[in-house]
């Protein structure tokens, strides 16, 4: 038997030493960090930079004109769209996050309608801002249409909507939308010559080549006023009228009824050139309807001319319009080989206006239920409340001869629409097409009133506002404004959205013809100032309707 003692003993088998871990591929390495890569054989060393991801916000703006609005929408060219391919091509988005914004955090400070410009648009996100230079290569990746102004480094928890307190948008609304005469409704133009069944044209837009729908031909009628001799003095050879005839210019009796416009009164009287006196010429009646001037033939001073003026579409023949307004306009223009001596008025937003204007914006001013002013959003919804903290329009700017009313609102968010619909009842009201009690009528929960929509052209952000954020980061961040960038953003806001306003205003004339739409067969709720009236006229209509 053997002795387990005499057995002999086996050392133990060496260990080894475990195999060591490769080294992860790390993507967000420091700025600094380096990777070493040695090739077999080769004693060089190649050295690589990598960066890391930094959570910044990017100040930009753009012209909406061509663009379905700015967010990103499949199969819709969107603002969104093009600035994601910009930062993916520029270096700030990896190959494998293209077209995944959720990857990199992507936030969006506003959302514009289609159409709308933005001057102060600021989206969020992780990018690679290294090497420098990346707003450079986002602005050549870019349609002129789109302006990245620069980035700043923000905290690693924001968000360009949630940190967004107000939103400050502008709409520029010309001048003449304002007036009560200018570019009457299509009933009222209708009613200026009796007769329903006449087909007319608006002057003012057919001066722009554009012809109200269903309203061509020709337009005749005459003026009601009287001009006696002496109200006509002659000012450097040529005839003008006193300010003071004017004043006896008054609607047509046809268009008595009509409180949202009154009719166009162009008066032209045919009257010779005086070169050799200064002394004032005779103008009798018998040369005005015949446009021939005999210098013998003076009538008596007190005698009362009546002046008949029929106008055509001819090419030659382009009479400027009439409006009411203190200041006398005197245009002379040839026609039929003659000339003729136009008076009209030129419309002024002065301090009368101004403060009327500014009076029916600041109804909006304040907490309420803007379900009327937006679509597809019932009054129960509570994203239906919201809160605009101020509403003005105290500034004009002229813009390629056209005078713009800068409406300036400013509010923590906006419905689809609702700046548009704001401006569009606002300006309903400053022309008497409805009473200035509406508003507070539409901004009722149990009230449900069809409101006019302004169209979208003279609609732009003008500056996304992060006051809360500036203030509890204001030691170790950056201050998110719009001061750093102010002279690149004026010079993109007069070259790329101001004259574009402007040119789609002279060339397709889109606030003159949205004009002749506000009358009470298109929106019969602008009639109403109540929501009592609003129940009655609807159950009557029910009632009336039950009864055919």
């Amino acid at each position: 038997m053997e002795n387990p003692d005499s057995k002999s003993t086996k050392s133990p088998p060496p260990q080894q030493e475990p195999e060591l871990k490769k080294p992860k591929m790390s993507t967000t390495t420091s700025d600094d960090e380096e990777t070493v890569t040695t090739a077999p054989g080769d004693t060089t060393t190649i050295k690589k930079q990598r960066y890391k991801r930094r959570k910044i916000a990017i100040f930009f703006a753009y012209c909406g004109v061509g663009y379905q609005g700015m967010q990103k929408n499949p199969g819709a060219k969107t603002i969104e769209g093009d600035l994601e391919e910009a930062l993916f091509h520029s270096g700030a988005v990896p190959e494998q996050d293209r077209g995944n914004s959720k990857r990199y955090d992507w936030a969006r400070s506003a959302r514009t309608d289609k159409g709308v410009s933005a001057v102060g648009q600021v989206v969020s996100g992780r990018f690679y801002i290294d090497p420098p230079g990346l707003v450079e290569r986002l602005n050549s990746n870019l349609s002129s249409q789109i302006r990245i102004f620069g980035y700043k480094r923000v905290t690693a928890s924001f968000n360009a909507k949630k940190f967004c307190d107000r939103r400050r948008y502008v709409y520029l609304i010309p001048v003449f939308a304002l007036d009560p005469c200018s570019h009457p409704d299509r009933e009222s133009v209708l009613a200026s010559l009796g007769s329903d069944n006449e087909l007319v044209k608006c002057f003012e837009c057919s001066e722009r080549g554009r012809k109200v729908v269903g309203a061509v031909g020709k337009r005749s009628f005459e003026s009601k006023s009287v001009v006696s001799q002496t109200d006509i003095s002659l000012n450097d050879g040529d005839y003008a009228v006193k300010p003071e005839v004017i004043e006896d210019i008054r609607m047509p009796a046809d268009n008595a009824d009509c409180d949202n416009t009154n009719a166009e009164l162009v008066k032209e009287a045919e009257v010779p050139r005086n070169e050799d006196t200064e002394t004032r010429p005779a103008i009798p009646e018998s040369a005005i309807l015949s446009n021939d001037v005999d210098a013998n033939n003076e009538p008596d001073g007190k005698e009362e001319i009546m002046e008949s003026v029929e106008h055509t579409s001819d090419a030659d023949t382009k009479p400027e319009t009439i409006e009411r307004d203190q200041k006398v306009v005197i245009s002379e223009e040839k026609v039929n080989g003659g000339k003729q001596v136009t008076i009209g008025s030129e419309f002024c937003y002065g301090e009368k206006e101004k403060e009327r204007f500014n009076r029916i914006l600041k109804y909006y001013v304040g907490s309420h239920n803007f379900h009327n002013f937006t679509t597809r959003t019932k009054a129960e919804d509570p994203s239906a409340r919201r809160y605009i903290i101020s509403f003005d329009a105290k500034t004009t700017v002229t813009v390629d001869g056209i005078e713009f009313v800068k409406c300036e609102v400013v509010g923590q968010s906006f419905m689809l629409h609702q700046i548009r619909k704001m401006i569009g009842l606002a300006v309903a009201i400053v022309r008497n097409c409805a009473p200035e009690s509406l508003i507070s009528t539409a901004l009722q929960k149990d009230v449900s009133i069809n409101v006019p929509t302004a169209p979208e052209v003279g609609l732009y952000l003008d500056e996304c506002l992060f006051a809360s954020y500036n203030q509890k980061w204001k030691d170790s961040h950056e201050e998110l404004s719009m001061k750093d960038y102010e002279e690149v953003a004026e010079d993109f806001k007069m070259k790329h959205i101001y004259s574009h306003v402007a040119s789609t205003e002279h060339k397709e004339g889109a606030v003159a013809l949205w004009l002749h739409s506000l009358n009470h067969r298109n929106y019969p709720d602008l009639r109403v100032s109540n929501c009592a009236d609003t129940n009655a006229e609807k159950s009557a209509e029910v009632n009336l309707a039950k009864e055919m």
